[in-house]
C-alpha cells in the first residue's frame, strides 16, 4: 500500500512537471518505444517462483483485504494528504533553527535596565504596552461618542485610516457638502446624498468614521424614491438648518479639516539611580531592537567605524541616508545622563527622536530647567540643543551615558552673588531614586 501511494505521488510530480512545458533528466533521454520492447521474449516463471506466488496468494485470502479507493480524486486526495503531512513534519522540525538564529535572545526579565517600552494613551492617560495601544485608543474613541459625536467621528476618520491621501480627499469632499449646503440652505438637492452614488461609495463612504461624522452633523437615513427605479434608494438627508445651525456645521467642517491622527505617545518612564561605577551596562529588551543576532554582533564592530565618521563633514543627504539605515536598525534608545552629583537620569527614546527632545526631558526633570546647561555625549561629542539631528545619527543607539554640566559662565556668576549650588533633580524623582543592579 505505502509503495503505492509513493508511486502515484511520483506520477503526480512528474506530471505536474509536464504540465510547466518543463523537461526532465529522463526526459531528455531517449525513450524505449512499445514496439521494440515487445520484440524481447518473455520468460515463463520458474516452478519455484510459481510455488512461491500460489502460498503467497493463499496468506492474502486468509486476510482481510483493505479497501482501495481507485478513483482519481480520491487518489489525488490522499497523496495530497500524505505531502502536506510531509510539509507539516518537516516545517516543524526547521522552526527552532529559524527562530534560534534569527530572533534577538530573550534575557531575563530582572536584569533588564528596563522592564519594556510603554507608551502613553493621550485620551486616557493610560500606560500601554505597544500591543495594547492600537485596541485600547479605538476603545477611547468609541467611548467619545456619549461626550462628543463629531470629535470621536474626526478622530475616527484621520486614526482608523492609515492612507492619507485616501483621508485627504474623503475630508475633501465631505467638506464641499457642507459648503454647498451653507452657501445654497434652501436647496433640497444639495441636503441630500444618494448612498450607492459611486463619489460617494469609492471616496467617503469606505473610510471608518465618515458616515458616523455626517450623522453627528444632522444628516439622517432615508428611503427616497428614484426617477426610473421601482424600488427605492437609501439617501442621508440633512434637515433644513437654521442661521446657526450653518454656523455651526462651518465649525464642525473646520474642525474635520484639522483633524489628526490620535497616536500613543511613547513613555519615557523618566528614573533616577544613584551614582554607581556600572552606569554603562545595559541590558535592553527585544523591543528595542530591529536586528537579528547577527546583525547585533555586526553592529558592534561598525560603532567605532561610525564613531569617526560622525565627525567628518557631511551633507545632509548623506545624513539623511544614515539616519535611515539606523532607523531600521533600532525602534528605541535608552539613555542615561549623569549629573555632576553621579546621580544617573534614565529615560526612553526613539532612534529618530531629535536632539532637542533630549534637552527638554532634561530641563523638565530639573529643579532650575531654566538654566543653561551642556550634553557631551561618548567620544567628547558636545550635542547642541539648536541642531535638528536624529539621535541616531548623534551614534546614541541602542543606548548610551550622556555626561551633563552647568554652564560655566552662569555658575560663575552665581557663585559670585553668593548664591548656593541648586538641587539638581525635582523631588519627585529624587524621593523613587533606585540603585542599579
Amino acid at each position: 500500500m505505502k509503495k503505492f501511494f509513493e508511486d502515484i505521488k511520483k506520477d503526480i510530480k512528474f506530471k505536474s512537471a509536464g504540465t510547466g512545458k518543463k523537461l526532465t533528466d529522463d526526459a531528455s533521454k531517449p525513450q524505449v518505444t512499445q514496439s521494440n520492447a515487445s520484440t524481447k521474449p518473455r520468460q515463463a516463471p520458474t516452478e519455484g517462483a510459481q510455488r512461491a506466488g500460489a502460498a503467497a496468494l493463499a496468506r492474502i485470502d486468509q486476510h482481510p483485504r483493505p479497501k482501495v479507493h481507485t478513483s482519481q480524486d480520491a487518489i489525488r486526495k490522499q497523496v495530497k494528504k500524505e505531502l502536506e503531512a510531509e510539509a507539516a513534519a518537516v516545517a516543524e522540525k526547521e522552526k527552532p533553527v529559524e527562530v534560534s538564529d534569527s530572533s534577538v535572545p530573550v534575557k531575563d526579565p530582572a536584569c533588564l535596565s528596563v522592564s519594556g517600552v510603554f507608551f502613553t494613551c493621550p485620551l486616557t492617560g493610560a500606560t500601554l504596552t505597544k500591543s495594547e495601544r492600537e485596541v485600547h485608543i479605538k476603545e477611547a474613541i468609541f467611548m467619545r461618542f456619549e461626550e462628543d459625536a463629531v470629535e470621536a467621528s474626526v478622530m475616527m476618520i484621520h486614526t482608523f485610516n492609515k492612507d492619507r491621501e485616501k483621508v485627504k480627499a474623503a475630508v475633501d469632499i465631505i467638506s464641499k457638502y457642507i459648503e454647498n449646503i451653507c452657501k445654497n440652505p434652501v436647496e433640497e438637492k444639495y441636503r441630500k446624498i444618494k448612498v450607492s452614488n459611486k463619489v460617494f461609495q469609492e471616496k467617503v463612504h469606505c473610510l471608518e468614521g465618515s458616515r458616523e461624522f455626517l450623522q453627528a452633523v444632522g444628516f439622517i437615513s432615508a428611503m427616497l424614491p428614484v426617477d426610473g427605479q421601482e424600488e427605492d434608494e437609501e439617501f442621508l438627508v440633512l434637515p433644513e438648518q437654521s442661521a446657526e445651525a450653518l454656523e455651526l456645521m462651518q465649525e464642525r467642517r473646520d474642525r474635520l479639516q484639522r483633524g489628526e491622527p490620535v497616536r500613543a505617545q511613547l513613555d519615557r518612564q523618566p528614573q533616577a539611580f544613584r551614582a554607581c561605577a556600572h552606569a554603562s551596562r545595559f541590558e535592553l529588551p527585544p523591543e528595542f531592537y530591529n536586528l537579528t543576532a547577527d546583525e547585533l554582533k555586526r553592529e558592534q564592530q561598525q560603532r567605532s567605524e561610525l564613531l569617526e565618521k560622525n565627525a567628518m563633514l557631511r551633507t545632509k543627504a548623506m545624513r539623511e541616508k544614515d539616519e535611515q539605515r539606523e532607523r531600521r536598525k533600532y525602534n528605541y534608545t535608552l539613555l542615561r545622563i549623569r549629573l555632576p552629583d553621579g546621580t544617573l537620569l534614565q529615560g526612553t527614546f526613539y532612534a529618530w527622536d531629535r536632539v532637542p527632545a533630549l534637552f527638554q526631558f532634561v530641563r523638565e526633570s530639573l529643579v532650575d530647567g531654566w538654566q543653561p546647561f551642556e550634553l557631551i555625549a561618548p567620544g567628547s561629542q558636545k550635542l547642541k540643543e539648536a541642531e535638528d539631528v536624529a539621535l541616531a545619527e548623534c551614534n546614541l543607539v541602542p543606548a548610551a551615558v550622556i555626561t551633563f554640566s552647568w554652564d560655566a559662565a552662569v555658575q560663575a556668576d552665581i557663585a559670585a552673588a553668593g548664591g548656593k549650588c541648586p538641587a539638581l533633580l525635582k523631588p519627585s524623582l529624587q524621593e523613587s531614586i533606585q540603585t542599579l543592579s
